[in-house]
């Protein structure tokens, strides 16, 4: 992992707090921190600031700086140190599996071989797949960006491989929320929740399933400048399509156009339209067949008049759905349930 030049333009949005705990690593090793932080370029007068913050760019080169002179890639969190290419390596032993749950199973398996602080631990269940860390001792002043950099890591390992975001329904931490909790929404998607027995993070299963899609060559690669994969979130969804179909049948009309959507997945609208058009569908379309998918349930099922199903999935009136449930099927609306009657009646 190297660190990269810094990016004047970015946004500071990292709390000073990530960045003493790193100081704090150079204080256990009996290190000076000085040249880390001038090449960070972050005044020391500064780390005190509860308010201060770093850009992305400057926290990347600071991690990385910092792992290499102090060769340890915990910097400083667990018993012994994870020296300089371990994480690579947690990388190495992971990418030759067949689908991402392989890949973060060998990922918690062969952590354990590198200390006994902290485990990890996936568990998938009625369609969420759950990432929980166990400690097994006390963290002190490290625990907090311990336990954050560690399930970061992973994601953004996960994310990178399958070359997808893998969008987080939760994240729970077992620390109480910090002066800086802000920040936690750009690190963790879903809901957040402090105080909590464990820290862990949820996401839809499907993501198990997906195959990797990186190679030894696009490997080498990414770990030459792999923070920014901690630090930055992941911008594709590859499961954006069918998470909007199912926000769309969960929601109703509630979520019929691009800015409800957008708000119930935390990204603009901009940004939803965009990565639907890298999947290769739109948004009209996804609406169109969750409505024609709704409406011909309720035409089979029940006996609710066309003016009602009409309204319940969307249409102003019974006009324009009937022309357009017509485009979806050939038939209209009252022709298709009396031919789902003849076939039951069959």
């Amino acid at each position: 992992m190297s660190s990269s030049p810094l990016r004047s333009s970015s946004r500071a949005a990292t709390p000073m707090a990530f960045v003493r705990a790193i100081v704090r690593g150079y204080e256990r090793y009996g290190t000076d921190p000085a040249g880390a932080l001038a090449e960070a370029q972050i005044p020391p007068h500064e780390l005190e600031n509860p308010n201060a913050r770093v850009t992305a760019a400057q926290f990347e080169t600071l991690s990385g700086h910092a792992m290499q002179e102090l060769d340890d890639e915990a910097l400083g969190w667990f018993s012994r140190r994870l020296p300089w290419g371990t994480y690579g390596m947690l990388c190495r032993a992971s990418n030759a599996s067949p689908d991402l749950g392989v890949a973060i199973k060998r990922w918690c398996r062969h952590h354990r071989l590198l200390t006994e602080d902290i485990t990890l631990d996936l568990v998938a269940a009625g369609g969420l797949a759950t990432l929980t860390i166990t400690e097994h001792r006390d963290l002190g002043a490290f625990r907090e960006f311990c336990l954050v950099s560690s399930l970061r890591f992973l994601h953004g390992y996960a994310c990178w491989a399958i070359d997808s975001r893998v969008s987080l329904n939760a994240a729970s931490f077992s620390f109480e929320a910090p002066p800086h909790r802000d920040a936690y929404p750009l690190m963790f998607g879903g809901e957040l929740r402090f105080g909590a027995d464990r820290t862990s993070y949820s996401f839809d299963e499907r993501y198990l399933a997906m195959p990797l899609l990186r190679d030894e060559r696009a490997l080498r690669t990414m770990l030459r400048r792999a923070l920014p994969l901690t630090v930055l979130q992941y911008r594709r969804d590859r499961l954006l399509g069918q998470r909007v179909r199912e926000l769309m049948r969960a929601h109703g009309p509630e979520a019929g156009n691009a800015e409800s959507i957008a708000a119930l997945l935390n990204l603009s609208s901009r940004t939803l339209h965009r990565q639907l058009q890298e999947e290769g569908i739109s948004l009209q379309t996804l609406k169109d067949d969750v409505r024609h998918e709704l409406a011909a349930d309720q035409l089979r099922r029940t006996e609710r008049p066309i003016k009602q199903i009409a309204l319940a999935v969307g249409f102003r009136n019974e006009k324009s759905f009937s022309r357009a449930f017509r485009a979806w099927s050939g038939l209209t609306p009252g022709a298709f349930r009396r031919r789902g009657m003849a076939q039951r009646g069959a």
